[in-house]
């Protein structure tokens, strides 16, 4: 950095320091800082610290790199910030849309306290301030990605629960299409709840999936060998004639698996294997 440019960078950095406090109150009411709970002081903070990140930048010449040390220090509340913002459903374009309204009051309080600005210190301001909309951007798109997937996760998790039927029995009704990843995550939920709960017999249960080529044939015979390891028989129920047709053109072999029809009569067996006499009550036989 030559020693005009750091002149200018010392001067812009001044400048910003001295009026620090101006330029707090003119950010402070913006939606970008607005936590939410009204925390006052808080928001001061937050304000503060992005004023002496940019004063910092211009300081030291990285008023243009979004990667540099002074933006970089900010990168927690950066993501903090652009997290809230995305999870009140802001997307990436309007949460920098939001950071470029610091712009407009800073280089109104540059304007009209300082007189005449050489053109220098006036581009490493504008410069400083388009970068922080930069680096604020790139964690913004970060953090709804972030959300998208945890998003995706809560709803793989919810669409694959794992459901205690009676003491030592457990079962995962399976709707819909399976994949690769709701198949490992059904495996591992009900493995995990095997675990917790003991449980003797697991019913894999797929009446509503819609269906099954080869890669969803193995995922349900690495869960049976995978729970058997784990001391539970899993059953494997709901399979419907179309699906049975599939498996047997695509050559799976279910032989060393246990299936049942449905649910009922895969409950029924798994309350046999545990030790329960399964009977219909008297008088229903012809009903």
């Amino acid at each position: 950095m030559g020693e005009q440019q750091r002149h200018s960078g010392a001067e812009v950095a001044s400048f910003l320091l001295e009026h620090e406090s101006e330029v707090i109150g003119s950010w402070r009411q913006l939606p970008f800082f607005d936590s939410g709970d009204s925390d006052t002081a808080q928001i001061e903070r937050d304000c503060g610290a992005v004023v002496h990140a940019l004063a910092e930048a211009v300081r030291t010449g990285d008023g243009d790199d979004p990667a540099a040390s002074p933006f970089n220090a900010l990168r927690g509340l950066f993501m903090e910030l652009a997290g809230r913002r995305t999870r009140l459903g802001d997307t990436a374009s309007e949460i920098a849309v939001e950071v470029g309204k610091l712009k407009r009051p800073v280089m109104r309080l540059w304007k009209s306290v300082g007189g005449q600005r050489g053109v220098e210190e006036t581009a490493l301001l504008v410069d400083a301030l388009g970068t922080l909309r930069v680096a604020v951007m790139e964690i913004a798109v970060a953090s709804g990605a972030e959300l998208i997937q945890q998003q995706q996760e809560q709803l793989l998790e919810l669409s694959t629960p794992v459901i205690r039927l009676w003491r030592g029995i457990l079962a995962v009704p399976l709707i819909g299409t399976l994949d690769s990843a709701r198949s490992q995550i059904a495996m591992e939920s009900l493995l995990q709840a095997i675990v917790d709960q003991s449980a003797e017999v697991a019913i894999l249960d797929i009446t509503g999936v819609s269906m099954v080529d080869t890669m969803v044939a193995q995922h349900l015979l690495k869960t049976v060998m995978a729970a058997r390891m784990m001391g539970a028989e899993c059953i494997i129920s709901g399979i419907r004639p179309q699906i049975a047709q599939t498996m047997v053109q695509l050559g799976i072999d279910l032989e060393e698996v246990t299936t049942r029809a449905g649910l009922a009569d895969a409950l029924g067996y798994a309350l046999t294997k545990i030790g329960y006499q399964v009977s219909a009550p008297s008088g229903s036989v012809g009903r």
